[in-house]
């Protein structure tokens, strides 16, 4: 991700050295993300990310880390915190909380087919099942509640049709989570953030196989379906329209379903949640592009991907066919 703190080899090492992984034989920073710094790490102990983060507190980050150490430890794919002699997995660098997983094998797959979408949805419900016990409690910080503080600061850098596409999208979602039923939606941890970028596969062309999700620093506690929603919206959509492949996002609900089968309101309300994950992100690109912070290497995505893509779910509501 962006990197905003310089890391040096010698601060680098010291971290390694603290937590017995090692002689530093490489540091690297990395340009995808916006949000914390990232640098690949290795050492003759294996391959690792060292992050350091940029707005999350030392209060916050427990949540996040134990929750990857609980996916970890439950069997699920996910980078495991490396842990000092006392056990703890949060670490400090230039002040900043920071902490180093290893590394996951594999790549990304960038351009997925139903194969990759079914092995994101079986194991997105897993994860699920997995983080139900998990007794850290921190709320979705990118939730309705960030929407409302937000859109008002990145409104004037709108046109009007923008401007009232955003506004009342808003008004649908605030009706929307006053709901009975969207109060009554399971819930649990959940990624918040399971783009295809975010997602590794290992193995052969045509028979890569799932090797795990990272990146859980937008995790928090919200509904599976809002969850669901921001993995179709990524996974099964034609990026360059924003439109939905339907095949592609029936076989990833029908995967998560495999795993933990969505109750009648859930599918009820995934047109209007589909619409709630399209929403969340065009607004924090609207934030991330209008309003960037400095860093040595930055690459803010483009906001106008996820209006298209909310226009798309307006326009064409979609429920998941039950057999």
């Amino acid at each position: 991700m962006a990197v905003f703190t310089e890391v040096t080899q010698a601060e680098a090492q010291a971290l390694l050295s603290r937590l017995d992984l090692g002689t530093l034989s490489s540091l690297r920073g990395i340009t995808a993300g916006i949000e914390n710094t990232n640098y690949f790490v290795s050492s003759e102990r294996g391959d690792y990310v060292l992050t350091v983060f940029e707005r999350l507190s030392f209060e916050q980050l427990p949540f996040y880390l134990r929750l990857m150490q609980h996916l970890a430890r439950k069997g699920v794919a996910v980078p495991d915190p490396q842990a000092d002699a006392t056990g703890e997995i949060l670490h400090s660098i230039q002040g900043k909380p920071a902490a180093v997983v290893n590394r996951l094998r594999g790549g990304h797959q960038l351009a997925p087919d139903l194969f990759h979408c079914e092995q994101v949805g079986a194991g997105l419900a897993r994860m699920h099942l997995a983080g139900q016990d998990f007794p850290l409690q921190q709320a979705n910080l990118r939730g309705l509640a960030w929407w409302r503080e937000t859109v008002p600061v990145v409104l004037p850098y709108l046109d009007a049709p923008q401007a009232e596409l955003i506004g009342a999208e808003l008004s649908f979602q605030n009706a929307l989570a006053a709901s009975a039923e969207v109060a009554e939606l399971p819930r649990g941890p959940i990624h918040a953030d399971l783009f295809r970028d975010n997602v590794m596969f290992d193995g052969l062309p045509g028979r890569e196989r799932l090797s795990g999700f990272f990146d859980f620093y937008f995790a928090g506690v919200d509904s599976f379906l809002f969850d669901l929603s921001v993995c179709i919206n990524d996974w099964c959509i034609d990026l360059a329209s924003g439109r939905l492949d339907e095949q592609r996002a029936q076989a990833f609900v029908n995967a998560y379903e495999s795993v933990r089968p969505l109750s009648g309101a859930e599918h009820r309300l995934l047109p209007g949640m589909l619409r709630a994950a399209a929403l969340r992100f065009w607004i924090s690109r609207l934030w991330d592009f209008h309003l960037p912070r400095d860093a040595a290497l930055l690459k803010p995505h483009d906001p106008t991907h996820f209006e298209r893509v909310l226009r798309a779910r307006i326009a064409e509501p979609w429920h998941a066919l039950k057999d």
